[in-house]
C-alpha cells in the first residue's frame, strides 16, 4: 500500500502563533512517520486553507486521505464546517476523495477530546510552570 495523506486542520487567527503551531505540529507528524504526506490546512484567517490543501492532495499519489482537526472539542467547525468541505452527510466519518482519476477513501477524525495524553501534557506544563517559578 502507498502513502496516505494527512490533512492537518487548524482554526487558524490573526495572531501568527496559531499558524506556527499548526505548521510545526505538521512537520513534528513528518519527522515521526514516513507513511503519510502531510498538509497543514486552515479554516479562516491563515493560508493555505482546507480547501486549497484538498486541491493539492489530488496531484499527490496517495492511496487514502485522512483528515485530522488538531481542535480540543468539537464545535460548529469539526460538527458541520469541514464536514461540509469534504462532502461528508451530518453524522458520518467516511467518504471518498478523488485525485489523479482515482477514487480513494476518506476518513474524518475526531478532535483531540479528553484523552489521557492531554492530561499528561498539562501535568508537565504545570510542573514546567513551577520550575519557572522556582528559578
Amino acid at each position: 500500500m502507498g502513502k496516505k495523506g494527512m490533512l492537518l486542520v487548524g482554526h487558524g487567527s490573526k495572531l501568527p502563533y496559531n499558524k506556527e503551531l499548526i505548521e510545526t505540529t505538521a512537520g513534528i507528524i513528518a519527522g515521526k512517520t514516513d507513511e503519510y504526506v502531510i498538509k497543514p490546512g486552515f479554516m479562516s484567517l491563515n493560508t493555505p486553507t482546507v480547501e486549497e490543501q484538498l486541491e493539492a492532495f489530488r496531484k499527490e499519489d496517495i492511496d487514502m486521505l485522512v483528515v485530522v482537526p488538531l481542535f480540543l472539542a468539537r464545535g460548529v467547525h469539526i460538527n458541520q464546517d469541514i464536514p461540509e468541505i469534504l462532502g461528508l452527510p451530518e453524522g458520518t466519518r467516511k467518504g471518498t476523495f478523488r485525485l489523479n482519476g482515482k477514487t480513494v477513501p476518506l476518513v474524518y477524525a475526531s478532535p483531540i477530546g479528553s484523552d489521557p495524553l492531554l492530561a499528561e501534557l498539562m501535568l508537565k506544563n504545570a510542573s514546567d510552570a513551577i520550575a519557572e517559578l522556582n528559578s
